[in-house]
């Protein structure tokens, strides 16, 4: 299973402090927490996508493109790329872009938001939120998997002999997941393609989660893409972690209190009843989301909200380290050791894997067989200098 924390980039008020971030600061902390998260062992780094205040995740392939260049390890994501308001080929060019430019080292999640106005700021309509879901995937799949495209829908101007650059690597499209606490039209859709689905449960129960979970995973099966226990999922979670429960509380409270998503609500107390969010000691957290599975079977990603509410960056740089060297190596043990079958994905698929999948199933042209030998396959940095940026060891490309 991966680990990874993700961010939906909230501008707050500092509760105890009295601080605010301008945006440029925040910009700059979200950089530095995921530079954190890869040099502390973490699996995944996600950014959300929101083109109103308090958030500044405007352009999440620009934060990833810049993170590809300065991370060594750590897979690149987004906690929500907007399917519905942006234009399926800008998409298509940028996230395949990000492709190239990380060696394949990224997936992405597809969603709707949160953000009710963000469809008439794009001219779109929120009462068709689904059917632009449905027909805009449609579109960027196409445009991933076909060198010349003409389309005619609903949403935008037809396109007539049209070819996205850049390809995608090595001919493979990135993964993708589809994101969605409520909508199983959506987990009909991840099914459908046999994509990955997430159920970004953060304010629900986990009974909820389970409903969706398993929709998914029987119209996965029912499509043909495997058995429902081998569908790729996702959950999302909260964690705020001190060595003694009292001290993680006692700290966590103001800024649960103000926050701007889930504040002047419920008590911590109730909401950390009846969502995943977990505010205690390293082993509670383990204790609770080793059960996870227990409910939903195994699944692939586990993602944590960690940088939110206002939280000073200190903060959230210690609830890494909490996360990778106390929390991450016992869970990870325990959930494993419930994979019910050799057969069942341990993790999401790598682009190598899908690469060497699309071999076996002959759906690569000649032009791409053996790219992952002797096509470009990712950055370094010495010393996190994007200056020093070099190809990797025996690769006949640099930038």
């Amino acid at each position: 299973m991966q680990f990874g924390i993700f961010s939906v980039s909230d501008v707050t008020t500092d509760p105890v402090t009295g601080h605010t971030p301008d945006d440029t600061e925040r910009v700059r902390s979200m950089l530095t927490i995921a530079r954190h998260a890869d040099e502390a062992g973490l699996d995944v780094f996600a950014t959300g996508e929101h083109h109103n205040p308090p958030f500044v995740a405007s352009s999440p392939t620009t934060m990833l493109g810049y993170l590809a260049g300065v991370t060594r390890n750590i897979t690149l994501s987004t906690a929500t790329t907007l399917i519905t308001t942006n234009d399926p080929v800008r998409l298509a060019e940028e996230y395949a872009m990000l492709q190239v430019v990380s060696g394949g080292r990224m997936d992405l999640m597809m969603g709707r938001g949160n953000t009710g106005p963000v469809y008439p700021w794009f001219g779109k309509d929120i009462r068709q939120g689904i059917p632009l879901a449905i027909e805009n995937y449609a579109l960027l799949r196409r445009l991933w998997t076909e060198d010349v495209v003409d389309w005619q829908g609903k949403f935008r101007t037809p396109l007539q002999g049209f070819t996205s650059t850049p390809r995608p690597l090595d001919g493979v499209p990135p993964f993708v997941w589809h994101g969605s606490i409520r909508s199983p039209e959506i987990a009909e859709q991840a099914a459908y393609y046999g994509d990955g689905f997430l159920h970004n449960n953060i304010f629900w129960p986990l009974s909820h989660t389970k409903q969706m979970v398993t929709y998914y995973r029987q119209r996965f099966e029912h499509y043909g893409h495997g058995r429902a226990d081998q569908a790729i999922v996702g959950l999302g979670g909260q964690v705020f972690v001190r060595k003694n429960s009292q001290d993680a509380v006692a700290e966590f409270r103001p800024y649960f209190d103000d926050a701007p998503v889930y504040g002047h609500g419920p008590s911590m107390e109730d909401f950390t009843r009846e969502t995943p969010l977990t505010v205690g000691s390293p082993q509670q957290v383990i204790d609770r989301y080793g059960a996870f599975v227990d409910e939903v079977g195994y699944y692939q990603r586990q993602m944590f909200l960690i940088d939110h509410a206002g939280l000073p960056l200190k903060t959230v740089l210690e609830q890494i380290d909490i996360l990778a060297d106390e929390i991450v190596p016992e869970l990870r043990r325990i959930v494993e050791a419930k994979r019910p079958a050799d057969d069942v994905p341990l993790n999401p698929p790598t682009h190598a894997e899908r690469v060497a999948t699309a071999l076996r199933a002959g759906s690569l042209g000649a032009a791409h067989v053996g790219g992952t030998e002797d096509r470009w396959t990712g950055l370094r940095a010495e010393e996190g200098d994007p200056r020093n940026l070099e190809p990797t060891a025996g690769r006949p490309f640099g930038l």
